[in-house]
């Protein structure tokens, strides 16, 4: 019987995010993907934050009868990845992370929500803001943008997993960063690798943030050796 997997995706995203990947993982293990709720066409009523995506998770977990799986969640999703083994330990095996921000403080938040302007990236990065549109149909993504920023911004006020949190995940954890990643650094990653029990620090090097500039086989490769 093949491991079962989980594909979680980052802010902004989407399970589309995956295409590229699915099917190719498809033939080692028992792949699943989802949305979070106000992503990629799901709709919601409510503010975003970790909680309510890891409850999303949860529910996934229940409506498909899946007693235990494997995630790999890149992004937001590695983040999420980990509060859901907070919640349900038990339904959790293994935890492979790629791009995932721990260095949540109101700086770094508010450096981040800088960036997440809709007014100015319709106007200074159209591409981008038409790829969102497309992702995210039949929803606003600009609605998307500030949800987003307003979780960031919570996540820097303090609505976020702190040291003892990063203690009490036992799963086996590996945690990968980009050589060349400008929005997670090296030390952050570093810093909660030591915090959980059993996790492994991996630099991919030559890899950047966004997850459409990473070559396909190169994530495939990184989750296959490490799981």
């Amino acid at each position: 019987m093949k491991e079962k997997l989980l594909l979680l995706h980052g802010a902004l995203g989407s399970k589309k995010q995956f295409d590229s990947i699915k099917e190719v993982l498809g033939n080692t293990y028992d792949v699943y993907d989802m949305n979070f709720e106000g992503h990629g066409g799901a709709e919601s009523q409510r503010d975003y934050s970790i909680e309510v995506f890891s409850e999303n998770v949860i529910d996934f977990l229940e409506t498909n009868s899946i007693n235990q799986i494997n995630i790999f969640g890149y992004s937001m999703g590695g983040y999420v990845a980990l509060h859901t083994a907070l919640k349900v330990p038990y339904k959790i095996k293994k935890i492979i992370t790629l791009g995932t921000k721990f260095e949540w403080d109101l700086d770094s938040a508010e450096k981040e929500t800088r960036m997440l302007n809709p007014l100015k990236i319709e106007e200074k990065v159209p591409h981008f803001a038409k790829m969102l549109e497309k992702e995210h149909y039949p929803l606003d993504w600009k609605i998307i943008m500030e949800k987003t920023a307003a979780m960031m911004l919570d996540m820097g006020k303090g609505a976020k997993l702190n040291d003892n949190d990063f203690g009490r995940i036992n799963q086996n954890v590996v945690i990968g960063v980009g050589s060349l990643d400008t929005m997670v650094s090296y030390e952050e990653s570093e810093i909660v690798s030591e915090l959980l029990p059993n996790s492994k620090l991996i630099t991919l090097e030559g890899v950047e943030h966004p997850i459409n500039k990473i070559e396909s086989q190169t994530i495939v490769d990184y989750i296959i050796s490490n799981l």
